[in-house]
């Protein structure tokens, strides 16, 4: 009896971390999303002329529109990478 409940404890506390998991890394991905295609956009809108460089795609992937507009700034004040 203990060992069944037990289980079914471990069971319940295993969906809800998956729930939470889930759900943290879907506005992960949105997030991503959005930051590159926010990078893209002002690319192409305001001919910045950034190029789509290993470190750039990443910092638009991790960061998400934060990381976009850092990269956006940097390339304005003349850093590039």
């Amino acid at each position: 009896m203990i060992i069944e409940l037990t289980l079914l404890f471990l069971l319940i506390v295993a969906i809800i971390a998956g729930y939470f998991i889930l759900r943290t890394a879907g506005r992960l991905i949105i997030n991503t999303i959005l930051g590159l295609i926010l990078l893209v956009v002002s690319n192409f809108v305001f001919n910045l002329g950034i190029a789509y460089s290993i470190p750039v795609i990443l910092i638009c992937a991790l960061g998400g529109i934060p990381g976009a507009i850092l990269v956006i700034l940097l390339h304005v004040l003349g850093i590039a990478f």
